[in-house]
């Protein structure tokens, strides 16, 4: 009997006990300071982020991460968190979207909060608004040339060099526009038409991001030889011939011998491109060879509880060796000038001339973006569609 009780006794202590101790790490969870993260960013992106988030707690026990991360419709619903007064404490943002949210004060001006002496100024340029910091850079988008040395080779058309021009563009393209295949890309959305028109000195927005300058005598030279290299040369697929193959498809297929875009497709083509290929820088026009500088980072939000908390996760996210890791995926153009000029980035693979990348950050120019950008490239879209096709 003595012996039954005493195996009941100790049976209740022992789930007291554990009880206390589930009780006590949930105790110790809630006294966490909990950071709301939000980001965009494609599987192997967050499979980066995932790690180096979950080390970042390690490192600071006190705070617990909460990553809330949206692949699509991002700025649609950071709109509506910010309208309902939920927003996250960081948010991962680019320069196209930050002056609506800087204009409106829901950003934390963040200079002078953190070293900022790893990042080119123009980089620092594209997230600032009216002359205030607004998020800390992680990487810029800049568009350059993709070529597949193969065709050019086959067709005995000599490898671009960074001196190049827009005739010798339009020659190289010509050359390479042979039996069904096109010598070039071709988007229509403002970001890809951006370079012809500052290239020629002219752009859709002035910097004092109130003049239209989309119909002024530079604009619209770049604007129409870009519209001719389909219309007129041909050298450009139309739409109907790309039908509903995207210009990343289309060149892994080697029907474009050129391919105008950013790093982000590096990756893609490092894992699937069965032929050699490599970069070069845009082409130069009148006012040179300029390319929109666009860049991304993190910001905080102004009505945050938990500041510093967020400032150490940025500073942290924004470390070299973070974001050497980011770089050494081959997704990213690292916006710190050290992690930039690594290994990581400079790693030999494909691209051989990646160190072009951060050669066209010097000779970019950060977008101009009011607060109604997106409405006034909206109602750009149809004239483009109307003057492309």
């Amino acid at each position: 009997m003595r012996e039954k009780l005493s195996k009941l006794i100790f049976g209740k202590i022992f789930v007291i006990t554990l009880i206390l101790v589930l009780l006590c790490g949930c105790t110790s969870q809630d006294n966490r300071t909990t950071v709301q993260f939000a980001s965009w960013g494609s599987k192997s992106e967050t499979d980066i982020l995932k790690p180096l988030l979950s080390k970042f707690e390690e490192q600071n026990p006190e705070i617990k991460v909460d990553f809330m991360h949206i692949p699509q419709n991002y700025f649609q619903k950071i709109h509506l968190l910010f309208a309902s007064n939920t927003p996250p404490d960081v948010i991962f943002i680019n320069n196209l979207y930050l002056p609506i949210y800087a204009n409106a004060g829901v950003l934390e001006p963040l200079e002078g909060k953190t070293d900022i002496s790893s990042y080119d100024e123009n980089i620092l340029k594209a997230l600032s608004f009216q002359g205030k910091l607004y998020a800390i850079p992680r990487d810029v988008s800049n568009l350059v040339v993709f070529y597949n040395k193969d065709l050019f080779d086959k067709y005995n058309v000599q490898y671009p060099n960074e001196k190049w021009t827009f005739t010798d563009f339009l020659n190289i393209a010509q050359k390479l526009s042979k039996d069904g295949n096109f010598g070039v890309s071709f988007e229509e959305k403002p970001m890809y038409v951006l370079p012809f028109l500052m290239s020629e000195g002219g752009g859709i927005l002035e910097d004092d991001l109130k003049t239209i300058i989309i119909d002024n005598e530079n604009s619209q030279k770049g604007l129409n030889f870009y519209a001719d290299l389909r219309k007129k040369y041909h050298v450009a697929p139309l739409a109907r011939e790309s039908a509903s193959a995207t210009m990343a498809q289309m060149f892994l297929q080697q029907r474009i011998g050129m391919h105008i875009t950013g790093r982000w497709l590096v990756p893609k083509y490092r894992e699937e491109a069965k032929f050699r290929w490599d970069v070069t820088s845009f082409p130069r026009g009148k006012a040179g060879s300029i390319v929109p500088l666009d860049a991304s980072g993190w910001a905080i939000s102004k009505n945050s509880k938990h500041k510093n908390e967020a400032i150490k996760l940025v500073e942290y996210l924004s470390s070299k060796d973070n974001i050497e890791q980011l770089a050494l995926s081959g997704l990213i153009v690292p916006a710190r000038r050290d992690a930039a000029n690594s290994k990581y980035f400079l790693d030999g693979k494909s691209p051989k001339n990646a160190e072009v990348f951060l050669r066209v950050i010097k000779t970019a120019k950060p977008t101009p973006v009011s607060v109604n950008y997106q409405e006034i490239t909206d109602k750009l879209t149809p004239k483009f569609e109307k003057l492309f096709n």
